[in-house]
C-alpha cells in the first residue's frame, strides 16, 4: 500500500496529483498503521481529501488535513492519540482535523435548482462547524461577539477550562488556522473564574 491510497480524490478532481505535504501525512499516517497496534484497525478505512499548511504567530507552521464529514466521527474516535503521534512525526507544526464541507450559493430567482438548500450547507453553518472540529477534544461553552465602532468584529470563543493545560500552547494556531479558512478573527480564551 502506498501513501497515496490514504488520500481520497473525489470524482471532481480525481487526476489532480497530490502536494508534497499531503504525500508526507499519508506516508506518516501509512507508517502509524503499520507500526502502532492498536491503531492498526481503526486506521485501516480512513483517508483524507486534503492538507493545507497554514502560518501561525511567531514564525510557527500549523498542518490542516482535511476529512471527508462521512469519516469524520471515525477521526473523532482516535483524534487525540492521532494528533499527539502526528505532531511527534512534524515537530515543528500542530495538526488539526477539519470536514470537508461544501458551502452552496442561496437560490436566486434566475438558479436552477428552485430546491431549497439545506441547513447543513449554508455559510454560518459551515463556519460553525469549521470551528467545532478545529477545538474537537474540548467543547465550546460560550461565544461573545464585540462589534467594534470601525465595524470590525471579534469574536471571543471560551473553551471548556478542564482542558486549558492540554491546549493552552494551541490557541495562536486555533486562531489563525479559523482566520485563514473563514476570514474572521476569532480569539480564543478560557473562562477567567474557573481556570
Amino acid at each position: 500500500m502506498s501513501a497515496s491510497n490514504k488520500i481520497l480524490r473525489t470524482a471532481n478532481a480525481p487526476r489532480v496529483s497530490p502536494t508534497e505535504l499531503e504525500l508526507e501525512i499519508g506516508q506518516a499516517l501509512l507508517d502509524l498503521q503499520n507500526s502502532v497496534a492498536d491503531l492498526k484497525v481503526e486506521l485501516a478505512p480512513l483517508q483524507f481529501s486534503a492538507a493545507r499548511e497554514i502560518e501561525v504567530k511567531g514564525g510557527k507552521k500549523a498542518i490542516v488535513i482535511f476529512v471527508p464529514v462521512n469519516q469524520l466521527k471515525a477521526f473523532h474516535t482516535i483524534q487525540s492519540r492521532l494528533t499527539r503521534e502526528l505532531e511527534k512525526k512534524f515537530s515543528d507544526r500542530a495538526v488539526h482535523f477539519i470536514g470537508q464541507r461544501k458551502m452552496i450559493r442561496k437560490p436566486t430567482r434566475k438558479s436552477r435548482s428552485k430546491q431549497q438548500r439545506p441547513r447543513s450547507r449554508t455559510l454560518k453553518d459551515v463556519h460553525e462547524k469549521i470551528l467545532e472540529d478545529l477545538v474537537y477534544p474540548t467543547e465550546i461553552t460560550g461565544k461573545r461577539t464585540r462589534q467594534a465602532t470601525d465595524g470590525s468584529k471579534l469574536i471571543r470563543v471560551f473553551l471548556d477550562a478542564k482542558d486549558a493545560t492540554s491546549l493552552e500552547y494551541k490557541l495562536d494556531s486555533f486562531s489563525s488556522v479559523y482566520n485563514r479558512l473563514t476570514g474572521k478573527n476569532v480569539a480564543f480564551e478560557f473562562p477567567a473564574g474557573e481556570a
